[in-house]
Order: C-alpha cells, then structure tokens, then sequence
C-alpha cells in the first residue's frame, strides 16, 4: 500500500503545468461537460392531473369547435382520415381520430445536418438550443442602432453559428429585406444558410409554387435526390395555423410540398397570450395544443410517419399594451409546459425562448435569456428555437449576442446536465485523504485535476478575472470581447459548402444574389 508521503506526491504531481495541458487537450464527447442532447426533463411546471386535464380540453376544442380555413387539398385529406367537415366550413376532429394519427406520428425522429457530426436526435427530453425567428433589423451594437436586414446578414449569422459550439442548429433567423421578389427570397435565404453552415438548417416558403425549386436545390447540394431524401438536412418551419384555430391556408399549401419532398417540418403554432390566445396560461397552453394536434392529423393523413415536430409556440402579451413579452416569466413557463405536454404524447418537442424584450446585449437581455432558456432547457424541450441573438421581442437580431449566447447556453446545459452521485462524486475518500493524510485542502488532488473540465464549464468570453487582474489587461468589456470574436469569425472564416459544381448550376438555374467574395459588412 502506498505511504501517504507517495499519495501526497501523487496528487500533486504536475502541479500548474499538468492543469495547462490538460485545459488544453481536445475532449471526446462522452466526458465534455456539456454536449447536444443532455437530457433534461427535471423541470415541470404541471403535474399529471394537468397534463391529463390540459389533453382533454384540447380534443374538445377539437370535436366541438374545430379549425377554419383548410385549402381543398387538406379538407380532402383530413375527411378521408376520419375530420368532419361542417356547413360552417370547420374541420372537426373527432377524438378517436386525434388518438389514431398520434399513433401513426413520427417518434425519436433524426434531423440530419449536412456534416452528420451536427445530426440531432429528438427523443424522450434530449434538448438541443439553436436559431430562429424572422428579425427585420440587425442590431448594431457598435452604433447602438438598428438597420434593415439583408442577405449577406444572414451569410453571416450562419457563418457565426457554425462556430459555435453550443449553438446546435441554424434555422433562418432574419429576413433578407434587399430581396423584393418573393421567389428570389426564398430561394436565396435557402442558400444563403446553406452557404455558412453544415449545421441542420430550419427554413420557411412564401409560396407553394416555390417549394419545388428549393428542392432542386438541395438536391444539386447533397449530390441527388435520393441523397438528400436518404438525409434531409433542412427542415421546414411552418406556421401552418393562424390563431385561433383558423389554418393559414398558403402556408398549409407550401407544408404538404414539402411533406411530399421528403422534408421535415415543424408544426408552428405561435398565438399570442391575451391577443390571438386566451390569457389564461393554460388557456394558451390549450389551444396551442389543439392547433398542433390538428397538425399532427394533417401530416399523418398525407404521410403516416412523416418526421414533424410538435411546435407549440404560445407567446405572451404585456396586457398593457398588448406589445409582445419575450423575456418574461410568463413566457418561461408556457414553454416548460408545452414541452412537457409534447412529452406527454411522446412526440419530438419544439418551442421557442431567450426572445429577449432588450434591445441591447445588456443586463436585462441577460436575465430575461437566462431564465426562459435554463427553464427550457431543464423542462427536456428537444428543439429550443430562437434561444441565441434575438432581441426587441424578435424584431433585431445581434451578432454579438450570437456569441455573448453561446457562453450563456454553455451554462444552461450544464445546468441540464445536473448532478452526478455515486461513490466517486460522493468523495468520502478524497476528503480522507486530504483531511487526514494530506494537505488540507483539494488543489492538485488527482480528483480535482481530473474533474476540471469533465464537471465544470469555463465561459469562451466571459470575464472571471479579480478586478485586480482585469484591470491589469486592459478592462475587457463583455461586449467589446464579443466584436472581436465576431470579427475574427467574418473575417477569418470563408467556407466551401457548397461545390463549385453544384453553385454553378444552381446559379445557372437561379438568381442567386449572395456573393461570398465581398467583405463582411459588420
């Protein structure tokens, strides 16, 4: 048995430099402290009474009330499936139909990225954080103003998130404002995503008639159809309803060309608490769920297993004003529960946090992210969207809060990830050995060396620094370290995506504004 003398030696062997080395050694994924699909599920705001009452309301809005506004195509679908439809023009859904298509729905569905090192699997309460929305201005923080969004803004958000570690997947997260033509903006936000990252891409159609030339595309990208039917690395996000309970008739039209198209959708139903749903927060959990049970009867009518995700998006009004509340506490825990209610029926989870009302990266955009995304992290949400770089309840979108995020989201999983017993983590025999035998304390433990960046989580800019210290380099400002990192990234970072062979044809097919030769513009 080795002296304590040998065991003091042991735990100290290496001292700072073999904490150097080892911060600096790559980690495999199984040991990072933090990772895609943590589990979560550890938060919930209802209990099984709720979620048992909640189910019932929303059949009953479902057989008693219905949905409105169906195109033709998915009247005839939906009646053929077992739907009522009434002289009044409502879709009504019986309920043993609602509980058939639920059987029929897609369960621990996989979206594929073009680099399947990004793929995600949406299971049980695998949680994942990425991008969406439809911001119609940059942020620029620089100039503490905002601008129109453009094309080349979108390039780059793209561009940003595929450096992000935590930053999971990109869906479309502003709207290129210098494309007038409608065709032309899909089209190009289509390619301008696939040009900046291999991440799994989230995008959006105006027009049905567009959906078949956006396919073209993303099958001269992934090298066939069959490739890419084989792999769909984009995913329609469909805001198929209007609220409340009325179908939005074009956008129903572009989900069942994708449907056919092979492509995964996100059935998106976004009411607005005192607005377009009831102000009650169940009331608005209800409805959201009706919509999206009605979705999930539409899919599977066309395409039983169709891979789609229950995207209940219940958002919060300040009753004041009737404005849009991105960031507030009501907005946390709609989300927690619609994941839990997704849950309740097995189906791969979608909502939306960190839609900050701040109009800046500051304080408030700082509390109001925290609070909504740790929730939905910690509520086992699969696909949280818009969680990073959003502000002005969804109206900017922020580079530099793209990066300031990324830190952010690093601590909401670990906060996911929890704690691990067992008889090692418990350290009964740590504490002998440092209590009894050793020095007193736990710097340089093999424990200690070992679990530094297993068990804790450093931020990328984040400042931990004495104010000694910090003073000593300079004062960093968490704002001004994140420009920096923006620009090193634009300036730095130009990536191939696409082939030369296939943007060839997709720009002798298409007209494709984006031109990557050019400058970043921030």
């Amino acid at each position: 048995m080795a002296s304590a003398v040998e065991r003091k030696g042991a735990r100290r062997a290496g001292g700072r430099s073999a904490r150097k080395a080892m911060r600096a050694a790559p980690l495999s994924d199984n040991v990072r402290p933090i990772r895609p699909g943590l589990h979560g599920g550890r938060y919930k705001p209802l209990d099984e009474a709720d979620l048992v009452r909640i189910n019932d309301a929303a059949l009953t809005v479902l057989e008693e009330i219905g949905m409105a506004d169906a195109p033709q195509s998915g009247i005839d679908v939906m009646v053929a499936a077992g739907a009522i439809h009434g002289d009044d023009g409502r879709l009504r859904f019986p309920r043993s139909l609602v509980e058939d298509m639920l059987a029929k729905a897609a369960r621990g569905i996989t979206l594929h990225a073009a680099d399947p090192a990004h793929d995600l699997l949406l299971e049980g309460t695998k949680v994942h954080f990425g991008t969406a929305g439809a911001a119609v201005h940059i942020v620029d923080v620089e100039r503490r103003e905002y601008r129109d969004s453009t094309l080349r803004d979108l390039y780059d958000a793209a561009r940003i998130v595929d450096r992000l570690d935590n930053v999971h997947f990109f869906q479309r997260s502003l709207v290129a404002r210098d494309m007038e033509d409608p065709e032309d903006l899909d089209l190009n936000t289509l390619y301008a995503c696939l040009a900046g990252t291999r991440k799994h891409i989230g995008t959006a159609f105006v027009a049905a008639e567009h959906v078949g030339k956006a396919l073209d595309i993303l099958h001269l990208v992934a090298g066939s159809e069959a490739a890419w039917r084989e792999r769909p690395f984009v995913s329609l996000s469909n805001t198929f309803v209007v609220p409340p309970l009325k179908f939005a008739t074009e956008s129903c039209e572009v989900m069942e060309a994708c449907i056919r198209g092979g492509m995964p959708v996100l059935l998106l139903s976004a009411g607005q608490a005192g607005a377009t749903a009831p102000a009650a927060i169940a009331g608005a959990i209800t409805q959201a769920v009706a919509e999206c049970l009605a979705g999930v009867v539409y899919v599977n009518a066309i395409s039983p297993g169709h891979p789609a995700i229950f995207g209940t998006w219940p958002f919060v009004s300040d009753l004041r004003s009737g404005a849009m509340s991105g960031g507030s506490g009501e907005q946390s825990l709609l989300t927690a529960a619609c994941g839990q209610m997704a849950q309740f029926y097995g189906l791969p989870a979608g909502s939306a946090a960190g839609m900050t009302d701040a109009k800046l990266p500051d304080m408030q955009a700082g509390y109001e992210q925290g609070i909504t995304n740790v929730m939905a992290g910690l509520a086992g949400i699969n696909m949280v969207y818009e969680s990073v770089g959003m502000h002005a309840s969804l109206l900017g979108f922020c580079y530099e809060s793209l990066i300031i995020d990324n830190d952010l989201i690093g601590q909401c999983l670990r906060c996911v990830r929890g704690i691990e017993v067992n008889d090692e983590t418990l350290s009964v025999e740590t504490m002998r050995e440092v209590c009894l035998e050793g020095p007193g304390h736990y710097l340089g433990h093999n424990q200690t060396l070992g679990l530094m960046q297993t068990e804790y989580l450093y931020p990328e800019i984040g400042d931990r620094t004495s104010p000694k210290e910090w003073v000593e380099i300079g004062r960093p400002d968490l704002v001004e370290t994140a420009i920096k990192k923006k620009r090193a990234i634009l300036g730095g970072f130009h990536p191939e995506y696409i082939t030369p062979e296939a943007d060839a044809a997709i720009r002798d097919r298409y007209r494709i504004h984006l031109d990557r030769s050019l400058p970043a513009e921030a």
